[in-house]
């Protein structure tokens, strides 16, 4: 593999195996991870962000239900066809996660220092005394006024900003390759947030570690990300650099996505713009494009034919759309009552 690539994701599918049949929770995903960069995945809940993250750990293995097919290349090995016993050396130690809610990933049993250290003692194989000496350094570096304090009290005793950062503190022990979050501020108010934010661009520029940043919000995307992934019904149907994608959104859902921002600069009587309809399930998925049945300038190829994800005249902008050279330019306006023209 390219030095300059620390991972890559080669047709990755994600199949659950249910009482109703199988279905596919992400389909075909390909792309790669170079050092240093902060890759932000953005798409409505039930797209496949979270499955698609947690199959490089593969944590979803905790029951039979999960099978894998495709390739996650690290190190020149495939993680989907490596021994758990290889897969647990590179968890917390090469690749780490961030989750979204602290309180349920953080153990309400041991004290947060003691969870901490664990990681520390499990992969770098230190003394006691020299995990508890970084879990310090670890939780002063997260912004913690108090980090000799911290290590002692319980999950329960801190505020969600201090879980979140002593989830932070806990993913970074062993100064991973690879810093997957996901969603790592949803449950936080909007200034630690922000400061949430700063201290991951911070130890990106800092450590030079690569970050997988899922997230809902497109803000947040143009503030911390080197380039993004927009995912639909477990598919990626745009990916370019964070600039170009608001400069330049080709896909009528990433359109949609960057139409639904709030503004604060209009008039208060205008209302947000919504993307009509919802998210199909994966038991009933549309045959043509995905997006099909929401979008609305699809038309008769669009509902039949599932359109590749294709090159643009652009570098490393690619898109999953019939027509997105028509829909950029205007072209396909659809009038009430009418179907629009190609």
């Amino acid at each position: 593999m390219d030095n300059n690539i620390l991972l890559r994701i080669e047709d990755l599918k994600v199949h659950f195996l249910t009482d109703r049949g199988k279905v596919t929770a992400v389909d075909g995903v390909s792309f790669s991870v170079a050092p240093k960069e902060i890759i932000g995945i953005v798409g409505e809940s039930g797209c496949g962000k979270s499955v698609m993250v947690q199959s490089i750990l593969r944590l979803l293995e905790h029951t039979e239900a999960v099978k894998y097919s495709g390739q996650i290349l690290y190190d020149n090995k495939n993680i989907l066809e490596s021994p758990l016993s290889d897969i647990r050396k590179i968890r917390g130690n090469d690749i780490s996660i961030i989750f979204q809610d602290p309180q349920t990933s953080l153990n309400p049993v041991y004290t947060v220092g003691n969870q901490i250290d664990e990681v520390q003692i499990l992969h770098k194989k230190v003394s006691e005394a020299e995990a508890r000496k970084r879990s310090i350094e670890l939780l002063h570096l997260t912004g913690i006024k108090d980090p000799k304090q911290c290590v002692k009290q319980y999950p329960f005793e801190l505020s969600g900003g201090m879980q979140q950062r002593a989830m932070i503190a806990m993913a970074l022990a062993c100064e991973p390759k690879l810093l997957i979050a996901d969603e790592p501020t949803t449950a936080l108010d909007v200034t630690i947030q922000a400061q949430i934010l700063d201290l991951i661009v911070e130890i990106n520029e800092r450590m030079g570690m690569a970050v997988l940043f899922i997230t809902h919000d497109l803000g947040v995307v143009s503030e911390i990300c080197t380039s993004v992934k927009v995912m639909y019904l477990g598919q990626i149907v745009e990916e370019t650099k964070t600039d170009m994608l608001f400069e330049r959104p080709l896909h009528p859902y990433t359109q949609g996505l960057i139409k639904s921002i709030p503004r604060f600069d209009g008039n208060r009587e205008d209302k947000l713009n919504v993307i009509e309809g919802v998210v199909p399930s994966l038991y009933d998925v549309p045959k043509g494009c995905r997006f099909s049945t929401r979008c609305p300038y699809a038309d008769e190829k669009c509902i039949l034919e599932e359109p590749p994800l294709m090159e643009t005249d652009d570098i490393n902008h690619r898109v999953k759309c019939w027509y997105y050279k028509e829909v950029e330019q205007g072209l396909r306006v659809k009038e009430e009552g009418e179907k629009p023209n190609v």
